[in-house]
């Protein structure tokens, strides 16, 4: 019998903002699932953007192959092979709840289905962010709409705008009209009255714990910005050498700009354990359907979140709190061996999901693509997964393995160097230092190969 499969996604979440992987965040319902599988620690995404990690996430391709370096009028073209299309191929009936941003879609969502089927899903409830919400359609803006509580909504949001972008207050909705709670229910009631003979996929896709901070209450309240981290200050810039897009966006924001970042983290941390209490009731859900014994289930994010570190919020830069982003997987087979609630810290690139996934329905991707399942790497962790992984953002390249980190600007120049082992804040740049040349020569030869190899995909 094949296993059921839920892909549980969140938008903005960092690596280090849950139970598993830091000491800031309560998710007893994701550490859980990392309990019963295996979490990657080097797990970084495409692009610490949200359109080009999610468009590189379905297909299988780089940014470099896609020609997505940043969110823009782009939009999957319908018919665009899939792992969800394999899946679905594969005899499973897909379904998808929540944020997916793989296409336009106009004003009113509800019109546009037709495309996420051609891309592999079946049933859909599809919404956008929160920011996106407050003008296009979909059917939660619907039910917000009957309850009398969409022109709320839009003038809350309209509030947290501008120099007000910081703005930490509980939204206008109430918790159980918040969209993350939306797009859990709707999961959940799915999963309930499911009937059908096919195994089922499904993929919920939270819009937070993405800012703004307005996370309603009682998890508003559930931290205090006293017990947040103390954000992680900008070290010293350099005045020569090449530069990069980490260097524009600090010279957009000046030093000690984010006033109220432990306030932020504490509004965060709220909505991570609101998405992390929705996760909980959908497995209890599956739990009572008497399948999540045999249920695969993957828990990632497609970026992070700055949250005030290095005076910086928000995400497009690749620096760890952006650019690394959490990947746990549950199987049934994980469940009852020794690798149950282990970690492994080969190098993951986010899109590694989708092939992954159709692994674990019994199929292999058909169609070019660069993504490689980590089913080899839980089977027998001495074999690694990747020796390094990239990351891509506005024509620049970042390198990342267990021991260094590089970021090349868009004319191939290295602009950061970082020991992330010794390191882990990323404070000491080793750029300019003679004694590291030969090794960014090798992590530079590296990156072009890796570049020359995928490069028609």
């Amino acid at each position: 019998m094949k296993p059921n499969i839920l892909l549980i996604m969140c938008d903005q979440l960092r690596a280090d903002a849950l139970g598993c992987t830091g000491n800031w965040v309560k998710t007893p319902h994701i550490d859980r699932i990392a309990r019963g599988g295996v979490r990657f620690t080097n797990c970084v995404t495409n692009s610490p953007v949200c359109l080009p990690a999610r468009i590189s996430m379905a297909t299988g391709r780089y940014p470099h192959n896609t020609g997505v370096w940043d969110n823009c009028p782009y939009e999957l073209p319908e018919g665009t092979p899939t792992w969800m299309s394999a899946i679905r191929d594969a005899g499973y009936r897909t379904s998808v709840f929540g944020k997916t941003a793989l296409h336009r879609g106009g004003p009113d969502l509800r019109k546009f289905e037709h495309k996420l089927h051609s891309y592999g899903l079946d049933d859909v409830d599809e919404i956008r962010g929160p920011h996106a919400s407050v003008d296009v359609v979909c059917h939660m803006t619907e039910r917000w709409k009957s309850l009398g509580l969409l022109e709320a909504f839009r003038e809350d949001m309209k509030e947290r705008a501008g120099k007000n972008r910081t703005l930490v207050r509980p939204s206008a909705l109430p918790l159980s009209e918040y969209y993350d709670v939306y797009v859990g229910q709707r999961a959940k009631d799915y999963l309930r009255n499911y009937q059908r003979t096919q195994p089922w996929f499904c993929w919920v896709s939270f819009a937070g714990p993405h800012e703004p901070w307005d996370t309603p209450e009682p998890f508003a309240s559930m931290y205090r910005p006293e017990d947040m981290p103390e954000p992680v200050p900008r070290p010293p810039e350099r005045r020569t050498g090449p530069k990069g897009e980490l260097d524009r966006r600090f010279a957009e924001s000046p030093r000690g700009g984010i006033h109220n970042a432990k306030e932020l983290r504490a509004s965060y941390a709220g909505k991570v354990s609101l998405i992390d209490d929705q996760i909980g009731q959908i497995l209890s859900e599956i739990e009572a359907r008497g399948e999540l014994d045999r249920t695969v289930i993957l828990f990632s994010s497609d970026h992070g979140e700055m949250n005030g570190d290095y005076d910086l919020i928000h995400k497009s830069n690749f620096l760890n709190p952006a650019v690394r982003v959490p990947f746990i997987i549950s199987t049934p087979e994980i469940k009852k061996s020794s690798q149950a609630g282990t970690t492994n810290d080969s190098p993951v690139e986010w899109f590694d999901a989708g092939p992954t996934l159709a692994e674990a329905a019994g199929t292999k991707l058909k169609y070019l693509q660069s993504a490689r399942s980590i089913v080899p790497a839980f089977q027998d962790p001495r074999s690694g997964h990747r020796s390094f992984a990239i990351s891509e953002l506005s024509e620049e390249v970042m390198y990342l393995d267990r021991d260094w980190k590089l970021m090349l600007n868009r004319k191939g120049e290295p602009y950061r160097l970082f020991d992330v082992k010794n390191d882990p804040q990323e404070i000491n740049d080793l750029i300019g230092r003679s004694e590291h040349d030969s090794l960014i020569n090798e992590l530079k030869s590296g990156v072009a190969e890796r570049l020359k190899q995928t490069g028609n995909v």
